[in-house]
Order: C-alpha cells, then structure tokens, then sequence
C-alpha cells in the first residue's frame, strides 16, 4: 500500500526511481516559508522575524536565503517619493531591510501616478494626500517596516536621517541638497544622489539619468551651491516618464545592493550614466576634493 511503483512494476532506470519519489515527497511539503527541492540541496526555512506581511518564498525558491540576511538591520531612507523616488521604493520594499524611511512633503496627484509603479485609484490621486503617507500604506500590504514622514527635508530638519544605515536622495529641494550630502557625510551615512535630465529633440526625446555614489571615506568632492537657481529648478520643468524614472531608479538600488556585497563587483565605480540618445550605460567616478 505504501509503494509508489508505476504499473508494470518497474523502472526505466534508478534515475526514474529517485526523481519519482523525489517528486513525490515535495509534494507533501505545504509548510509556508520552507523550500523542498530535492536537487538543490537541504531546506531552506525563512526566518519568522522579517518585516514582512507574508513569507517571502521566493528567496526559499532560488536559494538566497544568505544573501538576503546582508538587508536585516539596515534602516533605508528615501528623499522624494517621486517618479524614482517610488520606483526605488518599489525595489527595497521587496529585501527584508528593518526599516524604510519616506521623506515627501508634496501632495499625490494625476500626473505623480503616471510616473510611479502600480495603478493608483481616481480617488486617491484626487483627495490630496501626501504621497509619503499614500505609498507608506500602499507597500504596507507587503512590507510591515514603512514610515512615512510628510514633510520637506530642508536644513532645518535634517535630524530625520540620522540612525538611516542608507539613503537615496531622489529629488530633494535643490537649494538644500548641498546641506543635506554634508550632513550625511559628517555621520558617515552613505548615500545616493539620483537625477534626470531628458529634453526633446528633432527624433524624439534625448538625455541622460545620473546615478552618483557617496561612501564613507571617499574623498569624492560635495556640491557647495544648488544644482540650480531656485527659479530654474530643472526637476520641476525637466521631462520624466514612467520607464525612465525606473531605469534611474534600478541602477540605484543595483548600485545600493553592490555596496551591501548583494552583488558581485568587478571594479567599484561611484558614478552610473545612462545615455539615452546612445542606449548606453557608462561607469565612471566622481571628481576628487582637493
């Protein structure tokens, strides 16, 4: 009664014989969070203290269970909730980091949803709220470890990033980016400085997004002045479009990730180009402080 001999009463090969059984035994295996791959190797069981709403499997699945214990205990920070703001969001809601930390004193609205990962509803890009608060609760549904906080980084409160282990800078105020990237370094935070410069040209739109890399330690050199004069914000008048603020927002979190030891590095580099005109992606560093 308890053999599972297919009729005939026997195997092609023992090969045949033990991937059957093999197979049958996964099948029994229904526990949430353990991964039974008989040619992979032993389980692989997800720690039951993670951030998260549901277990995530699909670490078990693939086998990364080691690598993904590099995000416990980082504590990630993300300026601007924007078109790559979100899309950054997007990528560290899915590692088990301890905390994410969203810092956006803007309002949600129509043209936010159309850059943003997702679909949001009519009525919440109607109701005027603050997109820190709007994604906090969207991506609680699957990350358990979200904070928002609905305000403007600006010089005054730049206590709101101390105790972050990491921290993407994806459009914050121009006029206090220089104060911020000092009070960062003076704490050894590192961090990222994300942006985008896109126009439109005689065979379509043209441009490139920037991906720079601040480490403890470098001595690559800080902006002492705004990107630009308050009144030519480039941000607020530069064209972004869903795909493009995902590109710059995925060599970030490739970038964070390579930091961490998640990825493989050949050659570390601080500064990511993507040029759109050309379809290529450049590495680079980061001009030295003297």
């Amino acid at each position: 009664m308890l053999s599972f001999k297919p009729h005939g009463d026997r195997y092609p090969s023992v090969y045949d014989k033990v991937r059957h059984y093999a197979r049958v035994l996964a099948r029994g295996d229904d526990l949430e969070g353990l991964a039974a791959d008989p040619r992979q190797g032993a389980f692989q069981v997800v720690p039951d203290d993670l951030p998260l709403v549901y277990p995530d499997t699909n670490a078990t699945r693939v086998g990364l269970i080691t690598l993904n214990t590099l995000f416990r205990g980082q504590r990630v920070a993300i300026v601007g909730i924007g078109g790559t703001g979100s899309y950054i969001l997007d990528q560290v809601a899915k590692t088990w980091v301890d905390q994410i930390i969203l810092i956006d004193g803007d309002e949600l609205e129509p043209h936010n949803a159309y850059r943003a990962p997702g679909a949001a509803s009519r009525d919440a890009v109607f109701s005027h709220r603050n997109k820190a608060e709007y994604f906090a609760d969207e991506y609680a549904r699957m990350h358990t470890g979200i904070v928002a906080r609905p305000v403007a980084l600006t010089a005054d409160n730049l206590h709101l990033l101390d105790g972050s282990t990491f921290v993407f800078l994806a459009a914050a105020d121009a006029e206090a980016r220089p104060y911020i990237m000092r009070h960062l370094r003076e704490r050894d935070i590192p961090f990222i400085d994300v942006g985008m410069s896109f126009r439109e040209g005689d065979s379509g739109l043209t441009g490139l997004a920037k991906v720079s890399t601040y480490l403890p330690g470098d001595l690559a050199a800080l902006p002492t002045a705004p990107a630009v004069a308050p009144e030519e914000d480039d941000y607020r008048s530069n064209i972004q479009i869903a795909d493009l603020n995902a590109m710059n927002a995925l060599l970030a979190v490739i970038r964070w990730k390579r930091h961490l030891g998640f990825y493989a590095t050949h050659e570390a580099s601080n500064v990511t180009v993507f040029k759109l005109y050309l379809n290529e992606i450049r590495n680079g560093d980061l001009h030295v402080a003297d």
